[in-house]
């Protein structure tokens, strides 16, 4: 009953935001899904200790009723509880609850705050259904939840054409990736007879060698369906190629970035190759392409976080990056290391950008950090949360121990892990995390430095500024953004950044020893299933000391080379710029990937579809139907009808006009 709880809690926060809601008293939607919130939030971490403690090494299943019956498919509403699902449930569930008391304060000029309360709540209700499903088809209802629930909250500011396009966007290209979903899912049915997660484990080992007849050629079942399944994961955790959705979520509210970001949708398809860990560790070539695409992923997503100029877009580079790692752990074997990532990322990426929602609350809607700066004595709670969420994420501790903020406990693990892989894509995995650490730990001193050090707007009318910037804001702008004073945001905003500062200081050092460093079975028990020749775990701990060293040292040259160009020598960054231009505008145009599938993808879906409409429907369809034989119908009967005068005298005369017509055939046709 208390898992139902959990899950369902939400659900009824959004019925009674959605339904009873009202615009001019909002304030009992936001208490009724924030307290919902909260319950659901305790009831989980009692949930995590139970099982974390649990003897029981098999799942726990509740049976909720029976959903399809259709032939052979046979599906349960059941919910799944395991020490997997157990973490899932304190990141979402305290993320999403700290977002709701956020959202009070943040939204409370907002004449739609019933609207976007249960939004929120929905979104929470679609994820946690994803994360307790019981077998895939459960599964992807609550994944397309999440994307429904994305697309509202996205284009949650409806009347802005930019929010509309970016809530589009998330939603076409999460509806490529979720039908490589779908099809894994019918070929693992296909080949298990199942959809169910049990018999989906238990039928996993005989599929070893099993070959799929695909366009002509006998390819491996298990690569194709774990390549198929993987391929959803890209779409909704924003991965090489299909991540061009994420940086345009930011259209959304500040607290809609939080949430995505840090532990609902983008998490969705780390925990999707977790779950399935049974599938995709029988199947080296499916891995390597997991870690192929997570170690692009970091290293691709880190390049464009240099230079990007809106505070909001550089956190959400940064997400994208270090969803790169989790692959990359989770693409060398080491699921639980993938997961403990997750786990704390969750904690200084909300930080982050709730920070960054703070900061740009106090300068009344201003996003470009160029118009930024000297900000710290001014809100130095802010100030101060967001330098323990940049601390957590750019990786700082004591090297050769375990002692350090979350990003630093977890992401080192992950390094380390990657350079247990072997072959060539281990290695392009390995530099490539080893480099995004280091562009990691500058762009996020450059952000700091930008918005809280130096004068107020000194980098304003930089060279950066002339070149071609086509940032779109999140939040509605005002002309005047410094003519009122920078003021500290409000308690209700602030509490939840100091608790998960706390978190992001010190989830790293807690449960390193529960998630990676206590054997295997201790901890995750049969949540996570590794191939009996996957020795990663033990291989982490033998790797040479300069592996283990080389994340410091990256760290802090990247701090260093930040704090040169923006505190001591100012004039570097514009210089750097102008004299690389290509490089520069590469960078600051994502590497054009937005062009590139405007002119692949975009213009000939537009051209098919003008084909289809001018020629098609207009020419074919209508000239031959409305505009074809209808009109000329429609042109002989009115013409018929102008004979139908009324007039006596006009029949008489068509009568005799007639007769005249006979009699003159009688007399010149007829005699013969």
């Amino acid at each position: 009953m208390t898992y139902a709880i959990i899950v369902f809690l939400p659900l009824l926060g959004f019925l009674y935001a959605g339904l009873f809601g009202d615009n001019k008293e909002p304030r009992r939607a936001e208490l009724v899904t924030t307290t919902f919130l909260g319950v659901s939030c305790f009831l989980s971490w009692l949930a995590f200790i139970a099982v974390a403690f649990s003897s029981d090494p098999q799942a726990y299943v509740v049976p909720l009723g029976n959903w399809i019956s259709v032939g052979k498919l046979s599906v349960e509403w059941s919910l799944r509880i395991d020490t997997l699902t157990g973490v899932m449930l304190v990141v979402v569930t305290t993320v999403s609850m700290l977002v709701h008391m956020y959202s009070i304060g943040y939204m409370h000029e907002d004449e739609s705050q019933p609207r976007f309360f249960a939004y929120l709540s929905l979104f929470t209700f679609a994820m946690l259904m994803l994360v307790t499903a019981d077998n895939l088809v459960q599964m992807f209802f609550g994944w397309e939840g999440v994307g429904l629930a994305s697309y509202l909250l996205i284009g949650f500011w409806y009347t802005r054409p930019s929010a509309n396009a970016a809530a589009i966007k998330a939603f076409v290209v999460n509806r490529v990736g979720d039908f490589g979903f779908a099809l894994g899912i019918f070929l693992l049915f296909r080949l298990t007879g199942s959809v169910s997660l049990e018999a989906a484990r238990a039928a996993a080992p005989s599929l070893v060698g099993v070959n799929v007849h695909v366009f002509g050629m006998d390819l491996d079942a298990l690569t194709i369906t774990c390549l198929l399944l993987f391929m959803g994961a890209m779409g909704k955790s924003a991965q090489f190629l299909l991540h061009t959705w994420l940086p345009d979520a930011m259209e959304g509210p500040t607290p809609v970035s939080a949430l995505i970001h840090a532990a609902t949708m983008v998490t969705a398809g780390v925990f999707m190759v977790a779950r399935l860990s049974f599938l995709f560790d029988l199947s080296p070539a499916a891995l390597n392409f997991v870690l192929f695409i997570g170690g692009t992923t970091a290293f691709f997503a880190a390049t464009i976080g240099l230079v990007q100029n809106d505070i909001k877009r550089v956190i959400a580079y940064s997400t994208c990056s270090q969803l790169g790692y989790m692959f990359v752990a989770e693409g060398v074997g080491a699921y639980g290391a993938g997961i403990f990532h997750l786990f704390t990322h969750a904690f200084f990426k909300a930080l982050l950008f709730l920070g960054a929602g703070s900061v740009i609350h106090a300068m009344h809607h201003e996003q470009d950090m160029r118009r930024m700066g000297g900000l710290k004595d001014e809100i130095p709670f802010t100030f101060w949360m967001m330098m323990i969420g940049t601390l957590a994420l750019t990786g700082v501790g004591l090297p050769f121990t375990t002692l350090g903020f979350g990003g630093y406990v977890s992401k080192d693990a992950i390094i380390e892990a990657s350079y247990t892989a072997h072959g060539y894509v281990g290695a392009y995995a390995f530099l490539c995390v080893v480099i995004a650490a280091g562009m990691t730990s500058f762009y996020s001193w450059r952000l700091m430095f930008m918005t809280f050090y130096g004068r107020r707007g000194e980098w304003g009318g930089s060279y950066a500024e002339d070149m071609h910037d086509e940032h779109a804001h999140d939040e509605p702008q005002h002309e005047h953004t410094h003519a009122h004073a920078v003021h500290e945001s409000p308690r209700v905003m602030l509490i939840p950044l100091g608790v998960l500062a706390f978190g992001a200081t010190f989830a790293g050092v807690f449960f390193r020893h529960w998630f990676i460093g206590g054997g295997f079975e201790g901890f995750w028990k049969e949540s996570l299933i590794l191939a009996k020749g996957n020795h990663v775990l033990e291989q982490m701990e033998q790797v040479p000391w300069l592996v283990s060293f080389l994340p410091f040292l990256m760290m802090a040259l990247g701090f260093v080379i930040a704090f040169y160009m923006y505190v001591v020598d100012k004039t570097v960054p514009a210089e750097l710029a102008r004299s690389n231009p290509l490089l520069y505008r590469f960078l600051l145009n994502k590497w054009y990937f937005d062009e590139l599938y405007d002119f692949l993808f975009v213009r000939p879906a537009f051209w098919i579809g003008r084909v289809l409409w001018k020629g098609g429907d207009g020419a074919i369809i209508d000239g031959l139907g409305p505009d074809g034989v209808s009109a000329r119908v429609l042109d002989v009967t009115r013409n018929v009808v102008r004979l139908q005068t009324g007039y006596v005298y006009h029949y008489a005369f068509a009568m005799l006009l007639g007769v005249a017509a006979l009699a003159t055939w009688y007399l010149f046709g007829g005699l013969r």
